[in-house]
């Protein structure tokens, strides 16, 4: 569905505004190409002429442009997340930051993540299998259609624009459109250098600039609609043919064409993912050829050796989604007041709250091991934090926790913690109905990260963001919860009682604020749902689930602790 067409009608400003506010500008002013036309003399030494000839070498595609006289409108499709539905980091694998490294195009030596042709090929099944069947499911149909309509008007110049590069994305591109049957008169990708020799310090300059080609080219055109679905650029196409169109009319150009009629249209977001197994498996080949570069010395002095590595916020006993709406429905909510504030969670049974050493993984049967549970009662504490209690079946089931009483939070009032849980006292009993038996999988909760490969760490100490974590590195007797045994089920290390303790040596989950300090970790959803395939299984098609879009480069991550997202500067965010 397109939304937000602007329609933008030339009109002149007083000269006072020119003369008093010089520096009001959008974010693109700075960038853009100036609106007058590059002088017939030379631009940087070589002659500039407005003609279909010069125009046509912006061009990768094999058409011959139209007559001037032929044409009265100017179609412009960007491809990515308008036309084609190209897939974007998953915010459910990587954390805040390396999202912002994947975006950004120096911090791998052969380009990010929209600058390797091999994660646009990855779409789907791959090129092999999707080029066959037209990357079927993957593009936007609304604008398919819009770019059919294009092809069919006779008068009008049909444009697809694009910033990536043409030099490793021009064939690659063109096999994508051409198996939808999809035809350009144009098809424009950023070269590293333009015909003239300009040199493009943005994706937003590069397109004015062609823009600015194409309108001095075709005099006649009347009208010019442009589709894209980056909000930052849509303003800044708006920014640059208001001036442009006012320019016109106060004559302030060396050139007799008219005002035109320009529609910049937001098309919303078509963001998909890639399967996350097949995500992961080309940013570690991104890394792989990076490292390669750095260690061969053909990589700037300034490039590290990357890695991928792993951060865990919590090692528990995971819950499948299908019981997860069944055990929040164990939630009781007030009559009154507020639930807008309120995040379900019920998603698992905690083991411990970090890493799991492996003497505590060892006993519990190692990750994927598999126990059955039973709801024994629930409880509300504070009318903060909602819980119930479990047991497993049978009750002779060998488990850890480093809670006193197994225990799930179903869920979380904001301002309330995860680790008041091990607070409640009063459990009510739960009816038949309730008593909810499912089987869990020992799983971690975990996002991945890109950071600089560290000399001499070992795969422990690798999974926390700050090497003082993994100082510690707990060797196999460091157990401070409670294991149960198949011959009883009490805890091992300390009293089974639901009182707070005293000191931070009792490692009560969230009680020991004392815990190490280190960087904080993105939190996306479990899993990587969309709408078509989901899961690793699946084709990995989904949208973007909600937020702002990931075009974004390291200036545009922040500090952005949000609600609900772990931290290891707070012990309480790891559910």
């Amino acid at each position: 569905m397109l939304l937000g067409a602007t329609r933008i009608r030339p009109f002149a400003l007083g000269k006072f505004l020119q003369r008093s506010f010089p520096a009001v500008m959008s974010a693109y002013s700075a960038v853009a190409a100036s609106t007058k036309p590059a002088p017939n003399g030379s631009v940087m030494g070589r002659p500039t002429h407005h003609t279909i000839t010069s125009l046509k070498r912006w061009s990768c595609g094999e058409a011959d442009l139209p007559a001037v006289s032929d044409i009265k409108a100017i179609h412009i499709y960007d491809f990515d997340n308008t036309l084609f539905a190209s897939p974007m980091p998953n915010k459910a694998i990587w954390n805040g930051p390396s999202l912002g490294q994947l975006a950004h195009p120096e911090i791998f030596v052969n380009g990010g993540w929209w600058h390797d042709s091999s994660i646009l090929a990855a779409t789907g099944e791959g090129i092999e299998k999707e080029e066959p069947r037209a990357w079927k499911g993957w593009w936007n149909e609304d604008i398919v259609k819009l770019v059919e309509l294009s092809m069919q008007q006779k008068d009008a110049l049909n444009v697809l624009l694009t910033g990536r590069s043409e030099h490793g994305f021009s064939e690659l591109v063109k096999r994508i459109v051409k198996s939808r049957h999809l035809e350009f008169d144009m098809v424009c990708l950023k070269p590293a250098i333009g015909p003239a020799n300009q040199k493009f310090v943005s994706t937003m300059a590069f397109k004015q600039e062609l823009l600015k080609e194409i309108v001095y080219t075709y005099t006649e055109a009347e009208d010019l609609r442009i589709y894209e679905d980056r909000v930052k650029h849509t303003k800044g196409f708006r920014d640059f043919f208001f001036q442009f169109n006012k320019d016109l009319m106060e004559g302030a150009l060396p050139t007799s064409r008219k005002p035109f009629t320009t529609e910049v249209v937001q098309v919303a977001e078509n963001a998909t993912i890639l399967d996350p197994v097949t995500e992961v498996a080309v940013i570690q080949k991104m890394c792989n050829e990076h490292n390669i570069l750095v260690k061969t010395r053909q990589a700037p002095p300034s490039a590290h050796p990357l890695q991928i590595k792993k951060t865990v916020f919590y090692t528990g006993y995971m819950i499948p989604s299908s019981m997860t709406e069944k055990l929040t429905s164990l939630v009781k909510l007030p009559q009154s007041g507020s639930y807008s504030d309120i995040r379900y969670l019920a998603n698992s049974i905690l083991i411990t709250p970090k890493p799991c050493p492996k003497s505590i993984l060892d006993k519990v049967g190692g990750m994927g091991a598999k126990v059955v549970w039973k709801v024994t009662g629930v409880s509300c504490f504070e009318n903060k934090l909602w819980a119930a209690r479990v047991e497993p079946v049978p009750p002779t089931t060998r488990y850890y926790s480093e809670n006193p009483t197994p225990t799930i939070v179903l869920a979380i009032r904001k301002g309330g913690k995860p680790a008041d849980a091990t607070r409640i006292t009063n459990w009510h009993p739960v009816s038949n109905e309730q008593a909810h038996v499912f089987e869990t999988v020992v799983g971690e909760k975990l996002l991945l990260r890109i950071e600089h490969e560290t000399a001499n760490e070992n795969q422990y100490e690798s999974q926390f963001p700050n090497r003082q974590h993994g100082k510690r590195n707990r060797d196999d007797g460091d157990t401070n919860g409670n294991y149960h045994s198949a011959s009883h089920n009490r805890p091992r290390d300390r009293e089974h009682d639901d009182k707070r303790p005293t000191g931070p040596s009792h490692n009560y989950r969230g009680g020991n604020r004392d815990r190490g300090r280190g960087n904080r970790g993105g939190h996306g959803p479990r899993g990587g749902r969309g709408g078509r395939g989901g899961g690793p299984s699946g084709r990995g098609r989904g949208r973007n689930g909600g937020g702002p879009s990931q075009y974004k480069s390291l200036d545009d991550v922040g500090d952005n602790r949000s609600y609900g997202q772990p931290n290891y500067d707070d012990p309480n965010s790891f559910y």
